[in-house]
């Protein structure tokens, strides 16, 4: 496993499965959540959803399974890949409580097994800002393109590159390619004098025009590109999401 995956794995695995409990309650609260609706935990992305019964679907850097769950109780067969146990175990008590299973491989993205998931999914589907973990976002496209099947489907939402630089009114640079330190995105849940033994996480910001050109560069075909304003409805690019095909 490279240095920067190491961190991020530190990182995710320091308080986790406390912080979704503090975030989203215990996994038996949180699937009572889900059963009465799954269709609508996926929100913006529902509609890619309705039809995904018998399909196979990966969820790469799925966390603790909020989505995973969702998609497995709409007749999906689910894997979760994720390099943190924390977020592992509170998944897999998720998906019991919800009474649906999900396979759930701790893994690092760039280690993936291609011999065994190699054109195996009909969909893959990564949301809620894991972009910046990977350094080599080249390489990481190129693994999704080969655990698609032909004419299987990317669902690739994340932050807007010019979310943080508006936020900061431009004190972070757009175009910067620096591997730099973070903060874990959990880290403010807790009490202030606990924060500082957090572990960092290592991160790289990508330009959208990088994302979009690597998409296009490991060979698959843009069938749609949505920007979507903030949580709150700002006025500013929030998120983004890529749907694309590796159909030739």
């Amino acid at each position: 496993m490279q240095e920067q995956s190491l961190q991020n794995k530190k990182a995710w695995e320091h308080r986790a499965y406390e912080f979704w409990h503090k975030r989203d309650g215990t996994p038996q609260e949180k699937a009572s959540q889900i059963v009465a609706n799954p269709i609508a935990c996926l929100k913006k992305h529902s509609p890619y959803f309705e039809n995904v019964a018998g399909k196979r679907v990966a969820n790469l850097c799925g966390s603790n399974g909020r989505k995973a769950v969702p998609i497995a109780l709409l007749g999906a067969e689910v894997t979760v890949f994720d390099i943190s146990e924390e977020n592992r175990r509170y998944a897999l008590e998720l998906a019991e409580s919800a009474n649906t299973t999900i396979e759930y491989i701790v893994t690092d993205i760039y280690e993936i097994d291609l011999q065994k998931y190699g054109g195996y999914f009909d969909l893959l589907y990564l949301e809620g800002g894991i972009l910046h973990y990977f350094s080599d976002i080249d390489r990481f496209m190129s693994i999704l393109f080969g655990l698609l099947k032909h004419g299987g489907t990317l669902i690739l939402s994340d932050f807007h590159p010019l979310r943080k630089c508006i936020i900061s009114q431009g004190d972070v640079d757009y175009f910067d390619r620096e591997l730099r330190s973070g903060s874990v995105a959990y880290k403010d849940f807790f009490a202030e004098e606990e924060q500082s033994e957090f572990p960092d996480v290592s991160i790289r910001l990508y330009t959208l025009s990088e994302i979009i050109n690597s998409v296009l560069s490991a060979g698959f075909q843009l069938q749609r590109f949505e920007e979507h304003r903030g949580w709150e409805n700002e006025n500013i690019p929030w998120e983004f999401t890529i749907v694309a095909s590796n159909e030739t």
